[in-house]
């Protein structure tokens, strides 16, 4: 029995459409797993879904705890929404999210920040883009040409 197997190039564009609905599903799941979880004694008290043949889809969800969870979005391309909560501690939580191209991208005033950069840092790097060293200004001009 003769079986014959042809190759054929798989395209860029088709790999990295690819990888980037993977990507966004895993940043949906990330979603999915940072949201609250209810105590054993909630009770849903509002459960709203809705879903197209076009993968456009929104859910909104509430339980007795307080816990509110909404998005809306397009099945491996976008996704924006919120959740809230009351943490242990007895503070309100809501974080507000977009998941799309750019990845997973939460709002919240109660996630962390970087601390602010000092001024002697800045006006360090401005000045060393202002005074670059021959070895720099060779790779500026080389890289000028290669545009």
């Amino acid at each position: 029995m003769d079986t014959e197997f042809t190759l054929r190039p798989t395209s860029k564009a088709n790999t990295s459409n690819t990888m980037y609905r993977l990507f966004l599903l895993a940043a949906l799941l990330a979603c999915v797993a940072a949201a609250p979880r209810p105590g054993p004694d909630a009770q849903i008290t509002k459960f709203n879904t809705q879903a197209e043949t076009d993968g456009t889809y929104s859910y909104e969800i509430e339980n007795s705890e307080n816990t509110v969870i909404s998005e809306q979005g397009q099945g491996a391309v976008y996704a924006k929404g919120f959740y809230s909560y009351v943490s242990p501690e007895g503070i309100p939580i809501q974080v507000s999210y977009v998941a799309d191209e750019n990845g997973f991208q939460p709002q919240s005033d109660q996630l962390p920040t970087p601390p602010p950069i000092p001024d002697y840092i800045l006006r360090a790097i401005e000045f060393i883009q202002q005074h670059p060293t021959p070895e720099e200004v060779l790779d500026r001009e080389v890289r000028a040409r290669q545009i």
